[in-house]
């Protein structure tokens, strides 16, 4: 049911303002009809400064983070006061004891889901870098994977691991509340954990980190289940999840073949080899699921293709060099994965996943689904002019037109 938006704001900036019990506030989106918010997402917590107890306040432009800190009393009121006015579609707030999730509705009122934290959470107010982090070095599943050492600091070597595994859990948190928030993805209870299955898991650092986030950090339900090839990952995998007491679950088997006892409403596909990825985002598309979050590792089959057939006028100086042809087989087949998931009714962003000074291997593609298949209009018709005119066919295609027989 829904509540008069100023009603509901304010019950959140009373949160937000009381530091004995606010851990953590998040505000992104926007509100239909009422302009752009200066930031595209802020995060908002208390951090204890030499100076006192400050509201730290990281907000998020297109391409950096802002970090401001603001003593507690009229400073910190007139700072969450300034950001409740910005036109923000939703808010997550989490206290020591509960989540609240407020969307705003196109009418301007508010829908709010409230739910109790499964264990009482701590508020951190370290200030340090590391404290900033979403999961902090000496969390035990990074002692557990061998990314920190047993004295809990992050090795050297696995500084740019820790850095892929923390943007991607900003990206996995803002698609998994931005999904639910806007009725995409249903909210999960402890009796009916959210299901997410993770496809070429490998050694699972992205899984157990998303694990570890999603029930420690977010208080909120999961069920996990990590799917490879390999009979050593998988028991490599649960013998960790045995360690750490996690709801997490491995298996071996191929993308396209293995089979699970519920189809999984979140699959992670993350740095699946070449047309490993199509194989993910196609079982996504067979299982329905709601959100698929994939980024791939190499893109050798466009790229073949392309070595093949003549290139088409006028676009033959796109692949007289053999590193222009590479980077345009990379971009054409990710266009068309995008494509392609476009048709089987799922709303598509393609985004930078960790920055490439970090790794070559940055995109990703999250797949959202909202609504039927789509079988004819410009988006079809582009797609079939484009693979027609280049004389390619996507493995993504030929794995759909399976799932439709």
């Amino acid at each position: 049911m829904s509540e008069p938006l100023l009603r509901v704001l304010t019950r959140m900036r009373a949160h937000v303002l009381d530091p004995g019990t606010f851990v953590r506030a998040v505000g992104s989106g926007r509100q239909k009809g009422q302009g752009v918010p200066r930031w595209r997402r802020v995060e908002l917590r208390y951090v204890d400064l030499k100076a006192g107890p400050h509201l730290q306040v990281v907000a998020y432009d297109d391409t950096q983070a802002h970090t401001s800190n603001h003593a507690v009393g009229d400073a910190a009121r007139d700072a969450v006061d300034g950001l409740l006015e910005e036109p923000f579609g939703n808010w997550h707030v989490e206290t020591t004891t509960e989540s609240h999730q407020v969307r705003v509705t196109k009418k301007l009122e508010a829908m709010v889901h409230t739910s109790p934290r499964t264990e009482t959470a701590e508020v951190d107010r370290g200030h340090d870098r590391d404290k900033d982090r979403l999961l902090r070095e000496d969390d035990p599943v990074f002692v557990a994977l061998g990314l920190s050492d047993a004295d809990g600091r992050m090795k050297p070597s696995r500084q740019a691991k820790y850095r892929q595994v923390e943007e991607f859990l900003r990206l996995l948190d803002s698609s998994v509340t931005d999904a639910i928030d806007k009725g995409h993805l249903r909210r999960p209870t402890p009796a009916d954990p959210l299901r997410i299955a993770d496809l070429g898991c490998g050694n699972a650092y992205l899984t157990f980190a998303a694990e570890r986030f999603l029930t420690g950090v977010r208080g909120m339900p999961v069920r996990l289940t990590g799917v490879d090839v390999r009979e050593q990952s998988r028991d490599h995998n649960n013998a960790i999840a045995v360690g750490l007491g996690v709801a997490a679950h491995f298996v071996v088997g191929s993308i396209t073949g293995v089979e699970l006892e519920e189809a999984p409403e979140v699959v992670l596909a993350l740095h699946a080899c070449d047309t490993a990825t199509d194989e993910a985002l196609a079982r996504a598309v067979g299982w329905q699921s709601s959100l698929v979050l994939a980024a791939p590792c190499c893109h050798h089959d466009i790229a073949a293709q392309l070595r093949k057939v003549p290139t088409p006028a006028p676009y033959a100086m796109l692949t007289r060099h053999g590193i222009l042809r590479e980077r345009l087989a990379d971009t054409m087949t990710d266009g068309l994965r995008a494509t392609l998931m476009r048709t089987q009714g799922y709303r598509v962003d393609v985004m930078q996943f960790v920055e490439s000074k970090h790794t070559p291997r940055n995109t990703l593609l999250r797949a959202v689904r909202s609504g039927g298949p789509v079988t004819g209009g410009s988006v079809r018709d582009d797609y079939d002019e484009l693979v027609s005119t280049w004389g390619i066919t996507p493995r993504l295609a030929g794995l759909l037109e399976l799932l439709e027989r």
